[in-house]
């Protein structure tokens, strides 16, 4: 009797269950599975519901952001348009090549180097928000686990509820 209780003690005891744990080795806990899989679903859903969250923009913000979008459609809608006159009107076509031919080679490439570092510098923004994103995410699901923030991650973007001058600022602006 003293063997089987002390077996018993062996794989049971200390709130631990040895024949569990060992299974678990070669099979996943369906239970613990479905927590893991609701936790990620959930706050996949999170982080995509804070991307949509817009603040309310006043009209100059609107307005510089729908200047923004404009290049890549109009050089796009300009090429096509070229082609279309050199089919349509290729006279018309031919004088305004014939200009474009009078152009100094220095400015072609002070022209490059405006659209390079349009384009460059608007990547460049828009990887760094998604990367803000990402170590954003990553912090908060660190937070939920273990109940504390990440000491090593690197600084986010300061909240503008942190910032004194920005909250004066949208007072006195309604924003």
């Amino acid at each position: 009797m003293g063997l089987i209780s002390g077996l018993m003690g062996f794989l049971f005891g200390d709130g631990r269950n040895l024949v569990t744990e060992t299974a678990e080795v070669f099979r996943e806990n369906a239970e613990k599975g479905a927590v893991r899989a609701a936790t990620a679903r959930s706050d996949s859903l999170q982080q995509f519901a804070a991307e949509f969250v817009h603040p309310r923009r006043g009209l100059f913000d609107r307005l510089v952001d729908a200047l923004n979008r404009l290049p890549r459609p109009a050089l796009a809608l300009g090429t096509i348009g070229l082609f279309v006159m050199a089919m349509v009107r290729p006279a018309d076509f031919a004088v305004g090549m014939q200009g474009l031919a009078l152009v100094p080679e220095p400015l072609w490439w002070l022209m490059g180097a405006i659209v390079s570092f349009y384009f460059g510098a608007r990547h460049q923004a828009k990887a760094q928000d998604f990367q803000g994103q990402i170590l954003a995410g990553l912090a908060i699901t660190q937070t939920k686990t273990t109940g504390q923030a990440p000491e090593s991650a690197p600084a986010l973007a300061s909240d503008a509820s942190e910032n004194a001058a920005l909250q004066e600022w949208q007072a006195q602006h309604g924003g």
